[in-house]
């Protein structure tokens, strides 16, 4: 199938081949009858990636501010490479979708192949899309697709408007009557608002007209304030709707002025917020800024674990919204046919670009996508897409990456190409991440289906970049397909998962069998092998205090779910148990933990002390905070042994005391031993050395993971 991307750093747009989703559970796999491009949202991505790196600048300074941030911690190269990568990889364009149901992931119940729907997809021939995202037409209504694509636009508008509360007989303004406005003031109208509308494009004005609105014309100087006055019999408007797309903060003054006292504001669009207090403080205006479609959007809750909220408590959510708009269109109620103003076949998409910023007053510009005669329908549900016709190397692990995120494209890929692996396939259930990354990184093919990696006589080699929750099992189907396979850490969630891992590596041979390798990668930093080096001079016990300054995740996010990400001890400070295991040389004997209390914390687990002894008298601590600031250095090692004295700074400077002879060391750029650690398993592979770190030795660290999240007191 075919999708629309665009790039970041040339804002050029393309249609690309991307593999067909495969419908995740709690999801629906579309095919697109029409889809509509969003002049607003679209077009201001498409300024930002024509725009030169200065004015990119200019336009994010709180971008520049982080990459400065980054630059002190990590060193300039990696920041360099870090932005390259970001600017580099093309994004999705659209969420104004309409079209018929393909297939429905596990847990959807009430939609079925061949309903017509509509949804928050993008630009594609077929999208996967939350079921909460999407709202079945009603049976039997005569809505053509171009209508029902304008629904999630149109909810837009909706969710501001119920804001705003209007009610019978108040007067209302709606400032910019673009695709947004023009719907929000047919929504008002039918609320029994009167409404005055303000732009600069005189068709647009005729046009608010037509829907019963009064209107200023701003191109003709007239005082959007006065008329309002007017309007309003000298009252001052109940409510403004500010629709418009501008940087001025002009039209939040303006509003602000033709409001009565105790009006409503509501901003819908995106304006510059340079608000005057006394414009709100002399009215006790209320101001308030609406969120996309309504309630649940960017909601994880809502999106991905499909979870409503009870309509007696929230009766608008963003899918009661979109059924709303649909209702209206069934019953005549909306006039979005006049809102169109270009057509063009899904083929010539960068076409429709063109005109959106091209200068030319399109409004509702409408894509129709439309198969070749006599195409098969397997063609377009295609789950792999060749990508590269070079010849494969047969000499080299030709491996298979599960998994397309920001982690895979600007480390463990980079780092698979230094050690000279293979690239054959790569894998990412939505399909475009895939495709993207195969078209930049030089992989053979790319997928949505794990399924094609199992079953690929091609791949030995797995390496396994998803979210937590599925690692196990994708190292277990690995193993059991005789595939090599390297886990992004964590290895697994919980112990019954663990125990699963090891049965399947001990089936397939155990140490003589496929290698199994978990990234647990700061052993393999430069510094760390310059530790440890000189620590197995000493022959006493020692001491290590781990510093991490983890940084603040927002309680909402994966990570946190125990179901899903394990929480950030078992999915990050794995790495800092396994640190100090590999520096004491010695097995674990003993885990305690002490985690901050607190209400307000109760949520996260990353606020956490973790104690280990080891067999040979050693002991380790590690501070995970959470709390923290992000000017200091994420990550610090301390090691007391035998009158000496180690301080290991951020993976970039190693010093020490009381050793002879040593010389402080510091890294030009931050090492945490990516690339070190993915060559050492792929020389694993080739035969060249064992397994780099035992698996037994994964396993303990493992399971020394859940002791700490268990034994938190």
């Amino acid at each position: 199938m075919k999708q629309i991307v665009q790039s970041l750093d040339s804002g050029a747009v393309e249609l690309l081949d991307v593999p067909a989703p495969r419908p995740a559970r709690g999801h629906v796999l579309i095919r697109t009858a029409a889809s509509v491009l969003s002049a607003g949202t679209e077009r201001m991505l498409l300024d930002f990636g024509r725009a030169n790196l200065i004015n990119k600048v200019r336009q994010q300074p709180d971008k520049v501010a982080q990459v400065f941030e980054k630059v002190r911690t990590d060193g300039l190269m990696p920041t360099i490479e870090a932005v390259r990568s970001k600017l580099a990889q093309p994004i999705p364009l659209g969420y104004c979708n309409a079209g018929v149901v393909v297939e429905v992931g596990a847990g959807v119940e009430d939609l079925r192949p061949g309903d017509r729907v509509v949804s928050n997809g993008p630009h594609a021939e077929l999208v996967m899309v939350p079921r909460n995202l999407c709202a079945k037409i009603p049976e039997g209504a005569e809505i053509p697709d171009e209508q029902a694509a304008f629904t999630v636009l149109a909810s837009i508008g909706l969710e501001g408007m119920r804001l705003a509360r209007p009610e019978l007989g108040e007067s209302f303004v709606v400032m910019g009557l673009g695709l947004i406005g023009l719907v929000t003031v047919q929504l008002l109208r039918a609320q029994g608002c009167r409404v005055l509308g303000a732009d600069f494009s005189a068709d647009r004005l005729a046009m608010a007209r037509s829907f019963g609105a009064d209107t200023v014309n701003l191109a003709a100087g007239e005082d959007p304030v006065a008329a309002a006055l007017q309007f309003s019999k000298g009252r001052g408007v109940d409510g403004v709707l500010v629709t418009a797309a501008t940087d001025s903060s002009e039209p939040m003054h303006q509003a602000a002025s033709m409001c009565r006292k105790r009006g409503r504001i509501v901003l819908v669009g995106v304006t510059g917020l340079e608000l005057k207090r006394q414009d709100f403080y002399e009215k006790e205006l209320s101001f308030q800024v609406s969120c996309s479609y309504g309630p649940g959007r960017y909601d994880a809750n809502y999106e991905q674990r499909g979870l409503d909220y009870p309509i007696g408590f929230v009766r608008w959510t963003a899918e009661r919204n979109f059924e709303a708009v649909l209702d209206m269109l069934a019953e005549k109620k909306l006039a979005l046919e006049s809102l169109i103003s270009h057509r063009f076949p899904f083929a010539e998409a960068p076409k429709a670009y063109d005109l959106l910023v091209g200068g030319g007053d399109s409004l509702g510009i409408v894509l129709q996508y439309e198969r070749p005669a006599g195409e098969p329908k397997e063609k377009l549900l295609e789950r792999v897409v060749s990508v590269s016709e070079a010849p494969r190397r047969t000499d080299r692990p030709a491996v298979a990456v599960i998994g397309a995120g920001n982690y895979g494209r600007q480390v463990l890929i980079p780092a698979l190409k230094k050690a000279d692996a293979s690239l054959e396939m790569i894998v990412s259930s939505g399909g475009l991440n895939s495709a993207l990354t195969a078209r930049s990184a030089g992989f053979r093919t790319a997928a949505s289906d794990v399924d094609e990696v199992f079953g690929s006589r091609e791949v030995d080699t797995v390496f396994i970049l998803t979210r937590h929750d599925s690692h196990a099992d994708l190292a277990i189907r690995a193993l059991k397909a005789g595939k090599h396979v390297f886990v992004e850490k964590p290895l697994a969630l919980t112990r019954e998962e663990l125990a699963a891992v090891e049965a399947a590596w001990r089936e397939a041979g155990g140490e003589k069998g496929p290698v199994l390798g978990v990234g647990f990668n700061r052993r393999f930093s430069p510094l760390t092998i310059a530790l440890k080096k000189s620590l197995d001079a000493v022959r006493e016990p020692k001491t290590f205090t781990m510093l991490v300054n983890a940084g603040d995740i927002p309680a909402n996010h994966w990570v946190h779910d125990r179901d899903v990400g394990g929480g950030r001890i078992i999915g990050e400070a794995c790495h800092f148990i396994d640190l100090l295991r590999h520096l004491a040389a010695a097995p674990i004997a003993q885990v305690q933990t002490m985690k901050v209390r607190s209400d307000a914390l109760a949520v996260t687990e990353d606020k956490m002390t973790i104690t280990l002894r080891f067999e040979d008298g050693s002991i380790g601590t590690v501070h995970y905070f959470a709390n923290g600031h992000k000017g200091f250095p994420k990550e610090r090692l301390e090691v007391f042994a035998a009158g000496r004295i180690y301080a290991l700074d951020n993976f970039r400077a190693l010093d020490a005391w009381g050793v002879k002879g040593f010389k402080k060391k510091r890294l030009m750029s931050q090492d945490k031993g990516h690339a070190a650690g993915v060559e050492a398993f792929l020389d694993a592979v080739r035969g060249k050395t064992p397994a780099p770190i035992p698996a037994e030795e994964i396993f303990e660290v493992t399971r020394a993971s859940f002791d700490a999240v268990e034994n938190a007191g």
